[in-house]
């Protein structure tokens, strides 16, 4: 058997990868040679035509029914387009990220709490920035880059190398390192708060061997590294929050640093944290649930 699964692999590298790299490559090429504003329309007119369509939608139409018991089929199905269309105009917008001014002159994006950033490029001290795959996440870090303060982004590289490359391309406009999932990874991440550095974290997702907590009014598995480095280097966690206001416009909220327990008991310490922080990412996909991942196996079955 697991030589069948290894072999199945081989053949998806060997076939299905180049194929799904030219795909990506072309899309990415479309989009890049259009304007910003013109890109993400079509990425976003694309995916909300395409996506609904797709076997996948079907998790996200649960996960939105669990969610929101209260919705309709019709409100349900809006949120999953709006979705698709988020999704889509996320994809067109990474050919454009370098050109992106965060505090530009222009309207594009619209920054509140800058001063939160600075405190923590000033501090001489780590600490850990938190968002969730909500709006265009990817402009996140830039808030932070081009206030100074680089940000080594926890991430999970993509199966196909080829389009981890496309990948690693549209985010060079964001400085400091990309730290991929996994004990290598987490061993980077130590090092870069070791070193007083600011890791970025998007910790929305399910981590099978992490603690429950409380999502959504269900239990989720939650990845627990996020508390757990904030208690032990005793560092400010600040959560950063990015709106999708119409089209290619945003509105960035970074937000004062959480008051984390500590009373010596770590576990106990770690879970309250992780309820505080699954509450606040609650609170803005509730204000804007078109705008979340819901694609997601967020919560067992």
């Amino acid at each position: 058997m697991f030589n069948k699964l290894q072999f199945s692999a081989k053949l998806r590298r060997v076939f299905l990868h180049p194929i799904e790299a030219a795909l990506a490559a072309g899309a990415y090429s479309i989009f890049a040679a259009l304007p910003l504003d013109a890109a993400s329309s079509l990425g976003g007119w694309l995916a909300r035509a395409i996506g609904p369509r797709l076997g996948l939608t079907r998790r996200a139409v649960v996960n939105l029914e669990r969610a929101f018991p209260e919705k309709s089929s019709s409100e349900i199905k809006a949120i999953v387009r709006g979705m698709w269309e988020n999704l889509g105009r996320v994809a067109a917008e990474y050919p454009h990220l370098d050109e992106i001014e965060i505090y530009g002159d222009d309207d594009r994006v619209t920054v509140r709490g800058a001063e939160n950033v600075d405190l923590l490029r000033n501090d001489g001290r780590p600490g850990i920035f938190f968002s969730a795959h909500i709006g265009n996440w990817e402009i996140v870090s830039l808030a932070a880059t081009q206030r100074g303060l680089p940000l080594d982004r926890v991430y999970r590289a993509a199966n196909n190398r080829l389009v981890e490359w496309l990948y690693r391309r549209g985010r060079a406009a964001v400085e400091g390192a990309l730290i991929p999932k996994g004990p290598a990874g987490a061993r980077q991440l130590l090092r870069s708060l070791k070193d007083g550095k600011h890791p970025g974290m998007l910790v929305d997702q399910k981590m099978n061997d992490g603690i429950a907590v409380p999502f959504f009014g269900r239990d989720a598995m939650t990845a627990p590294a996020l508390a757990e480095l904030a208690l032990r280097f005793d560092c400010p966690v600040v959560p950063a929050r990015i709106e999708r206001l119409e089209g290619a416009r945003f509105l960035i909220t970074i937000y004062p640093p959480l008051d984390l327990d500590a009373t010596g008991d770590r576990p106990t310490d770690v879970a309250a944290a992780m309820v505080k922080v699954n509450a606040i990412i609650e609170n803005w996909v509730r204000q804007h649930p078109e705008q979340w991942l819901w694609l997601h196996n967020r919560w067992p079955d």
